[in-house]
């Protein structure tokens, strides 16, 4: 069960009003049954950043950026993006999001060109101005010569590539990445992560959900910890690094959620395989 004490509520609303954010989770709980996935979480995700999402397996990011995106609805709470209720007000609040999600599902008889024609139709971006888009996204991520083939033949790498340069055609306000990097070459990833830089720089909301710890804390300006359905902890990676007494953040990750002997489970799970 998460405890958070009326006083860190209270200071949620205070900072609320205090600094700007595009994302606002307020008392947000999802269950699944009688599983609890996220509970009571208060999360406010300001203009300009990139925010860093970061637990284990199993720890809610993906339950909690589902329900961002309105995939799912929370089971009580809510969540608002630039002041509007994802669920009150989803198609809204998703005409200013792009979405790239874990398990991405594609219509994959369609070509690339296709597929993405038909998402800049749903954003309404103008016939001519959609074409150039496609044509310089996909050429910017190699896909230009396979862009009238079926996406069913398309790679992994190939395929994500074609999922980010979806959630990027209609230049959203926010950007929600959920492990974008699976399957992405060296060199798409640098263009990832430098395609996230110029949102933020732009002003536009990043939030980029991981477990990878070295990539959040390379890449991300602010970050929130969960674990076990839990916030643990929230703010740079320094912040984090000061409140855990740590030397790095991996060893503050640890020592949130749950004091570890890293080398020893590293050497037993070794010596089960002599």
């Amino acid at each position: 069960m998460c405890k958070v004490s009326l006083s860190t509520f209270f200071k949620f609303l205070n900072e609320k009003k205090e600094k700007s954010s595009l994302i606002e989770i307020i008392e947000f709980t999802r269950r699944f049954g009688s599983f609890t996935a996220i509970e009571n979480m208060n999360l406010q995700i300001r203009n300009g950043i990139v925010f860093g999402l970061l637990g284990p397996n199993g720890a809610g990011k993906t339950t909690t950026v589902k329900t961002i995106t309105g995939a799912i609805k929370p089971s009580s709470g809510k969540i608002l993006i630039n002041g509007k209720d994802v669920v009150q007000s989803s198609i809204k609040a998703k005409q200013i999001t792009g979405y790239v999600p874990e398990n991405p599902s594609l219509f994959n008889n369609l070509t690339g060109k296709e597929y993405l024609t038909l998402l800049g139709n749903l954003y309404h971006i103008a016939e001519k101005v959609l074409e150039e888009k496609i044509d310089r996204i996909l050429t910017q991520f190699e896909l230009y010569e396979k862009r009238n083939e079926q996406i069913l033949s398309y790679s992994k790498g190939m395929t994500q590539k074609l999922v980010i340069a979806s959630a990027i055609l209609h230049n959203p306000e926010v950007l929600i990445l959920d492990e974008p990097l699976t399957g992405l070459d060296a060199k798409s990833s640098a263009i990832l992560k430098e395609i996230i830089r110029s949102f933020a720089r732009q002003g536009k909301t990043v939030l980029f959900s991981s477990h990878i710890l070295d990539i959040v804390e390379k890449l991300c300006d602010e970050i929130a910890i969960l674990f076990k359905g839990c916030l643990l902890a929230t703010g740079t990676s320094r912040d984090i690094m000061e409140k855990t007494g740590s030397k790095t953040l991996e060893e503050g990750f640890i020592k949130l959620t749950g004091e570890t002997d890293i080398a020893k489970e590293a050497a037993d799970i070794v010596a089960a395989l002599e």
